[in-house]
């Protein structure tokens, strides 16, 4: 009796090793290819980008993978008004004492719903935590040195996003809209610090992937748009930060390094930046696919929608409000 094998599939491994002897083969060209002012350009701007906001990647990975592992979303439901329209603001003020990543504030907010807690609150901490911890206030400070307001009028807008979806939740959300496993209380296996390698781990995978693809977007179109593109995009106020807006959604950056690419694209005006940093931490392509995951899919074709118009309104009110229309 013989066994049937089955075919070796295509993995990682096969691909690297293909591209090593592609550029061992085109050795010669590469290195002209490399040589190019263009290219040069490119490099420098990608190593810049991503020299500058490593430090705070690091640091926002390591903070949130503390949080997963060793506070237990209880704190948070013990110190929240039981008034559910009072819980919003809070559960978003709360963000600053328990910050975390995108990625890591989905499953935060679903333990916190599967414990008791208001889903409108939950969800108010689900986006805010992202978005105005400290790490990520500190590093667009740094990122935008000269322009401090810009700090400012982040934490407001997205704090203002957060609680605004908190209470159109409260007013408009039913409940057959979220999966009904997510009310049943979440266990984590494992040792807290196995869970802390974890979720470190993860989120250093995800988010550092991320990063590498959004410095080098933005350093190719520091270099391959035509300067005229930016002065006309500058010109037309509305229609740049529409485009910022889903450029937040589409690269779908991590919070602790976004900032430092808003800050390369310097020739659009600040409010728009300012929407690409509302916006992105709110609603992109990965929050979209862990909240259908985690919540359902009739939840994030709601929720999803909702948070981007919100997240441009207020990022728009707060960088007028704070930033002038610049």
């Amino acid at each position: 009796m013989t066994t049937t094998e089955r075919p070796a599939r295509l993995n990682s491994l096969h691909v690297f090793a293909g591209l090593l002897v592609v550029a061992l083969v085109l050795r010669s060209r590469i290195t002209e290819a490399l040589a190019a002012p263009v290219v040069r350009t490119v490099a420098t701007v990608f190593v810049a980008i991503c020299v500058q906001a490593l430090p705070f990647l690091a640091l926002g990975v390591l903070v949130s993978g503390a949080i997963a592992a060793f506070v237990s979303p209880a704190a948070l439901r013990r110190v929240l008004p039981r008034r559910p329209g009072a819980a919003v603001p809070v559960a978003g003020l709360a963000g600053l004492a328990l910050p975390g990543c995108e990625c890591a504030s989905v499953p935060v907010a679903r333990r916190l719903i599967g414990q008791g807690v208001p889903e409108a609150a939950a969800l108010a901490f689900l986006l805010a935590a992202p978005a105005v911890n400290p790490v990520v206030l500190v590093a667009t400070a740094v990122a935008f040195p000269g322009e401090p307001g810009m700090v400012l009028a982040r934490a407001a807008g997205s704090l203002a996003t957060a609680c605004v979806m908190g209470w159109l939740w409260q007013r408009a959300g039913r409940a057959e809209w979220i999966a009904a496993r997510v009310r049943s209380p979440a266990h984590a296996g494992g040792g807290r610090w196995a869970v802390f390698a974890e979720s470190a781990r993860h989120d250093l995978v995800s988010a550092g992937g991320l990063l590498v693809v959004g410095a080098l977007v933005a350093a190719v179109l520091s270099v391959l748009v035509p300067t005229s593109w930016t002065v006309g995009l500058a010109d037309r106020w509305l229609l740049a930060v529409l485009v910022m807006a889903v450029l937040a959604v589409v690269l779908a950056l991590c919070s602790e390094a976004d900032a430092f690419v808003a800050a390369s694209l310097s020739a659009l005006p600040l409010v728009p930046r300012l929407v690409f940093l509302v916006v992105g931490p709110a609603v992109d392509v990965k929050l979209v696919a862990l909240q259908a995951g985690t919540f359902g899919r009739g939840f994030a074709a709601r929720f999803a929608p909702a948070t981007f118009v919100v997240a441009v309104l207020c990022g728009v009110a707060a960088g007028v409000l704070t930033l002038g229309v610049r």
